[in-house]
């Protein structure tokens, strides 16, 4: 039986909307940058939360409030992966838990290897905890992109003392294979580094498309590796303020152990809840139907590009709604996003922000109805 995608809300309601994607600019701008979705919660998340409110619950957010086990089920589920609850610990986003273990496993001056075209905080995360920053850009193939494994052994060789990886990665929405992360636990192992995994996109992995956490990669991987992750991009919970520092041996589970108990009671409770609500089987129903309408969204872009920007270069993503590309051939400089803005009146993510290779690039959100996906290339192709 077909899965039916997702309805996304009209836009008339998403305007009244109060997140950044609605106030950041004049209505008259299609917002298809920032990486919030247009669609109805889940309604288990809509239900948790409902009762929350109506009972006043609103207080601190408990030690385990039934997140690790709810993630574990879900891990068990959606990927396969048999993962010990007692190994995850909370804190409010994933890039506060990325900061946090990073200032435990470098020192100040420590290079942290990053892989660009990347995630642009992953730029103010590093620096942040005392590192600096290591570029080692993906590879582009005719396959795809792809993690430059002899870069990152050189990097580490040079003195880089941890990789930040985003698996899926943002923004090419690459699933780096199951060999490729063994072979990075490898690397670092044997330069006695560790590996940070930015997991927040695996959840919407499309049908077809194998996903491997990364500490479920090999017993190496285990060993070096933490993974951050959330529902916040999946679920559209963002606001709510919770996320997941995850570890899978005893060696990283103990560094993880020793955070202050601060980092923990920046986990919101509303997030907390949702997140519980979100990783359960009670929502899997709707995830599918969110990939679903993802999905068409993808292929949608793919032809609409081809008609209204033939020269615009585009590849299916493996994961996640959000879909680089590169306009680099339409002449419109380095940072097309600034042009498409001001005068197609949609905003994009720019393309200079994630760092070398981003030139020339946008990142659009497809997360939103297809009528709006298709006026917002119907506007920037007519600036041809």
């Amino acid at each position: 039986m077909s899965i039916q995608p997702l309805q996304a809300l009209p836009i008339e309601q998403l305007r009244r909307r109060r997140s950044v994607k609605w106030r950041a600019y004049p209505e008259d701008v299609l917002p298809l940058f920032v990486a919030e979705t247009d669609y109805p919660l889940a309604p288990a998340v809509t239900r948790v939360l409902a009762d929350a409110v109506a009972l006043g619950d609103t207080g601190y957010t408990p030690y385990d409030p039934g997140i690790r086990d709810a993630y574990a089920g879900f891990a068990r589920r959606r990927f396969g992966w048999e993962l010990d609850p007692s190994g995850i610990r909370t804190t409010g986003d994933v890039i506060m838990g990325v900061v946090e273990l990073l200032r435990r496993v470098v020192g100040p001056g420590d290079r942290v290897i990053v892989t660009p075209p990347v995630y642009p905080p992953f730029f103010e995360a590093v620096p942040e905890a005392g590192g600096v920053l290591e570029p080692v850009p993906l590879i582009e193939t005719d396959a795809g992109f792809e993690l430059d494994l002899l870069g990152v052994e050189a990097a580490f060789a040079g003195g880089a003392r941890v990789i930040l990886l985003c698996n899926p990665h943002n923004p090419t929405g690459t699933v780096h294979s199951a060999p490729a992360l063994r072979e990075l636990a490898d690397i670092a192992a044997g330069f006695g580094a560790a590996v940070i995994s930015d997991e927040i996109h695996a959840p919407l992995t499309r049908p077809g498309v194998t996903y491997t956490p990364f500490l479920a990669a090999s017993a190496t991987a285990a060993r070096v590796g933490f993974a951050v992750t959330s529902a916040s991009k999946a679920f559209n919970l963002a606001g709510l303020k919770c996320a997941l520092i995850v570890t899978a041996h005893e060696d990283t589970a103990a560094v993880v152990r020793r955070l202050p108990y601060e980092v923990h009671l920046r986990t919101g409770l509303f997030g907390a809840l949702a997140g519980v609500a979100a990783f359960s089987a009670d929502s899997d129903a709707w995830l599918d139907s969110l990939i679903a309408a993802i999905g068409a969204n993808q292929l949608l872009l793919a032809e609409l590009l081809a008609e209204h920007l033939p020269a615009a270069r585009f590849r299916i993503p493996d994961a996640g709604y959000l879909a680089w590309v590169d306009l680099s051939a339409l002449g419109w400089g380095d940072d097309p996003g600034r042009r498409i803005l001001a005068e197609a009146r949609v905003a994009l993510h720019r393309g200079p922000k994630f760092g070398e290779g981003g030139d020339g690039h946008v990142r659009i959100n497809v997360g939103c109805a297809p009528e709006v996906l298709t006026d917002a290339v119907r506007r920037i192709g007519a600036l041809l």
